[in-house]
């Protein structure tokens, strides 16, 4: 019997020890910017630049921004956990050749900016990004919000937020916490989750058209997850769904010309000009 206590207790320390492990190391899982920023001379895209927005707490953050035609609606793209805009510029270029403004926005602690990431924060970076477009003569109500992955819960928080002109979703979740609980089954990960992104509690408040794109083959975020926030959405609404995809290839499988036509059809162009940078 006391072979078995002394076995059992081992497992309740490890249990212990793997569930403060996952408590403490989250950010670093869930955030994986670093690096140096990347170099816009490399993304091959005509009219990049690279612009600068001020947070509410103080940080100077740097993105990447094509402006469009005069009076032509802008997205602005806020991307995955993973990377930087550098890796993103080629994928979202098709944005620009349609005619739109293409804003790559930029996190702290990524692509070289500075600050550490957090839920709060990103909504912080995002909130100057769609300010900094206001400031240049870009009012809500030209602007589309679209999310990548994690970046979905910052596009869900600002179009619930704000008078966006439309709303797309790619690969979203229902909340980080439980994506975390359905990866890490055996902790009580849900509870343990600082940053929980809690898109499906925020979606109601969306006004926007919107349109969620899910890949058949994502294991990162299984498309039920797309599909319980859809439910929970209010209308005007599309799913878009795309069996032989995965999580990071919708674009590669069609998703591009979905996206393009449902901004077409909801961004539609109205007065004002789109401001060179300053």
């Amino acid at each position: 019997m006391a072979g078995f206590s002394a076995f059992v207790g081992i497992l309740a320390g490890g249990y212990l020890a793997l569930t403060g492990g996952l408590y403490a190391g989250q950010r670093r899982l869930l955030y994986r910017g670093g690096g140096p920023a990347p170099d816009p001379a490399k993304a091959g895209l005509d009219g990049l630049r690279v612009i600068e927005t001020k947070t509410s707490d103080g940080l100077v953050l740097r993105h990447w921004y094509i402006p469009g035609p005069p009076g032509a609606p802008v997205v602005a793209v806020f991307h995955g956990n993973a990377g930087d805009i550098g890796g993103r510029a080629g994928k979202y270029a098709p944005l620009a050749a349609a005619g739109f403004g293409l804003l790559l926005a930029e996190y702290r602690g990524f692509g070289g900016n500075p600050g550490k990431p957090s839920e709060q924060g990103l909504l912080a970076d995002a909130r100057a990004v769609l300010d900094w477009l206001n400031a240049q003569d870009v009012p809500d109500a030209r602007i589309a919000v679209y999310g990548e992955s994690l970046g979905t819960g910052v596009a869900v928080a600002m179009a619930g937020e704000r008078q966006v002109r439309a709303t797309v979703l790619e690969a979203p979740f229902t909340s980080i916490a439980d994506i975390a609980q359905a990866q890490y089954w055996y902790v009580p990960a849900k509870w343990l989750v600082r940053d929980r992104f809690d898109s499906l509690m925020r979606i109601e408040r969306i006004q926007a058209p919107l349109l969620i794109l899910h890949g058949g083959q994502d294991r990162t975020i299984p498309p039920r997850f797309g599909e319980r926030l859809y439910a929970a959405a209010p209308d005007p609404k599309r799913w878009a769904f795309f069996e032989e995809a995965d999580h990071l290839d919708l674009w590669d499988r069609g998703a591009g010309a979905t996206v393009i036509g449902f901004l077409e059809e909801h961004l539609a162009k109205q007065p004002g000009r789109v401001a060179e940078p300053a």
